[in-house]
């Protein structure tokens, strides 16, 4: 199959026909071979009959109906475990996408050799202050902590190789971070397209203020568990060794000069009380590294490691 076109969706049943029959009609324009997987995440309108139908009608239509909401990166992850195409590509399913964009996007990816190419809405049709000002923000952020030069890390139009999306796994609200994961994954082929966007047609955005909270921790994690996910002890133990010297030095100049200038207590001075909150920390912190250690050799994946090919 060339091209599976993965679909996470919540109350939009004003828009899926449309949206299928517009994926329809570029696929059969290209002679592509396809299915559409519509991940429906606890639709509370019409959307599943909507979607039961349009099945009936194609059979390149498949479908998974959460049974309450789980969120975008879950929707995605088990429609990237479903996937059977060559070519992978996500997209939401409001209509501000436009499947016209398919075969440039898969063209780059077969025959261009990326592994990833992510969409980028260069001109947006959200509100300025509530959407496009946080997203340039968001996106400069991401950019000079991962080292990747994507202006639009969020879009939901993607494009990638089958093995890509096989090799990683999206949850929480990792969906942001994606070519972060694929990265970290041993894909370095990412690209970019400039991807039209389209005002919104039908309904409401799903996503409210929660994500400005959201997002940066989960950046946090993911550039944690991208590092240092096998190797933890680099991390706290780095962490701790700073703090255990820091407190080391501080009590070491305190007792010399308690040795050259007897006439002052040294716990009367606020230094004493840093140097000892320092060598706490970084004794916490050793023995933090020490559990995290622990817990990842035990983990059943520690020496799992993604292979991209095999001879003999």
């Amino acid at each position: 199959m060339d091209i599976s076109v993965v679909i996470p969706l919540l109350n939009e049943e004003e828009s899926l026909s449309e949206l299928e029959s517009w994926i329809r009609r570029v696929m059969e324009k290209q002679g592509f071979s396809y299915e559409i997987l519509f991940i429906d995440d606890g639709s509370t309108d019409a959307s599943w009959q909507v979607i039961e139908r349009l099945a009936a009608q194609n059979e390149c239509v498949k479908a998974l109906k959460f049974r309450r909401n789980y969120g975008k990166s879950a929707a995605l992850n088990i429609g990237f475990a479903k996937a059977k195409g060559r070519v992978v590509i996500t997209m939401d399913a409001d209509l501000q996408d436009s499947p016209d964009e398919i075969p440039e996007l898969y063209r780059l990816i077969a025959e261009e050799g990326f592994d990833l190419v992510s969409g980028w809405k260069k001109k947006r049709f959200d509100p300025v202050l509530t959407k496009n000002l946080p997203s340039k923000l968001y996106n400069w952020t991401v950019r000079s902590m991962t080292g990747i030069h994507l202006h639009d890390f969020n879009c939901g139009l993607k494009a990638y190789k089958n093995k890509v999306v096989k090799s990683i796994e999206v949850y929480g609200e990792m969906h942001r971070y994606i070519p972060v994961l694929a990265k970290w994954a041993g894909f370095k082929r990412i690209g970019e397209k400039v991807v039209q966007h389209q005002e919104r047609k039908y309904g409401v955005t799903k996503f409210g203020v929660e994500r400005f909270i959201r997002g940066p921790l989960d950046l946090l994690s993911v550039m944690f568990i991208s590092r240092f996910s096998k190797r933890p002890m680099h991390f706290f133990g780095s962490l701790g060794f700073i703090f255990l010297m820091l407190g080391f030095l501080i009590l070491t100049y305190l007792s010399i000069a308690k040795l050259v200038y007897q006439f002052y207590d040294m716990d009367d001075r606020p230094l004493f009380y840093f140097g000892i909150l320092m060598f706490i920390v970084g004794t916490q912190l050793f023995v933090t590294g020490f559990l995290a250690e622990l817990v990842s050799r035990t983990a059943s994946d520690r020496n799992q490691y993604l292979v991209d090919e095999e001879i003999g």
